[in-house]
């Protein structure tokens, strides 16, 4: 992956957030990013498929979030065509250190993002860095229906639905109410946001630079800023919480079962 420049890891530099994302499908193998020989829908197995949104289409983050848990089985990131849905701003401070990105609901808007096709081993791992299983996590796992959010593989298929990490918190407007989108980049994200708020600028300094090094492992300084945000009114809806949906001990739900013939 280093040769590829996939190897950063945002969680150790959080300007890196979100990670170098490949260019095409592949399957993660421990430091290598090989290719995908056929199909990962047509498998079957326990494998479920998870859309990306921000870090997680890094392979250099993913490596470093199952090596945390000591998980090494490989991979599979498939790029795919995704309708219905966009790349927004999280409503929280991550005390990785970064603003991170969230889905939310865009009717007609067509992105490209990977879908990983997760076992139950690596399911629970990335359940347990976005904080679904925590009381005070900042996303909960939601399954998108085929019929409202689109997910085209590339070999033309397209999928039953897809999970998805909804932003308890919400997601940040873009002044108008409407949703904004993620830059890609925390740079200029992190500078904007501190431009337009010097309460922001007092809690987390002046640069990005200054940002990310206060907030990073300050759990009581991220939430400050996330309740600030709600604060200064910059908090909408994501579109997606209607999908959301938990068992009586606050575990994800499983997907809605289809509909009757």
């Amino acid at each position: 992956m280093e040769a590829l420049g996939l190897a950063g890891v945002p969680r150790e530099q959080p300007l890196l957030y979100p990670g170098a994302w490949p260019r095409e499908s592949g399957l993660l193998d421990g430091d290598r990013l090989l290719p995908l020989d056929r199909p990962v829908h047509e498998d079957g197995g326990d494998r479920v498929p998870v859309l990306a949104i921000g870090s997680n289409a890094s392979p250099g983050q993913l490596r470093h979030k199952m090596a945390e848990f000591g998980v090494d089985s490989p991979i599979p990131m498939v790029r795919s065509r995704v309708t219905g849905l966009d790349v927004g701003v999280s409503a929280h401070v991550s005390r990785m250190g970064y603003v991170s990105a969230s889905p939310v609901g865009a009717p007609g808007v067509v992105r490209e993002l990977f879908v990983l096709w997760l076992d139950p081993e690596q399911l629970a791992v990335i359940d347990a860095s976005e904080g679904v299983p925590m009381a005070g996590g900042n996303f909960d796992r939601a399954w998108l229906p085929a019929a409202d959010v689109r997910v085209q593989t590339p070999d033309g298929a397209v999928l039953d639905g897809a999970h998805v990490y909804v932003n308890r918190h919400g997601v940040l407007h873009d002044g108008t109410g409407a949703p904004r989108r993620h830059p890609g980049e925390q740079r200029p994200l992190i500078t904007d946001l501190l431009r337009a708020s010097p309460r922001l600028r007092a809690l987390f300094g002046a640069t990005p630079e200054e940002f990310c090094a206060r907030a990073r492992a300050d759990r009581t300084l991220c939430d400050r800023g996330t309740r600030l945000f709600a604060e200064e009114r910059r908090v909408t809806a994501s579109g997606l919480e209607r999908y959301v949906r938990r068992d009586p001990d606050g575990e994800p739900g499983p997907p809605p079962a289809p509909p009757a013939p």
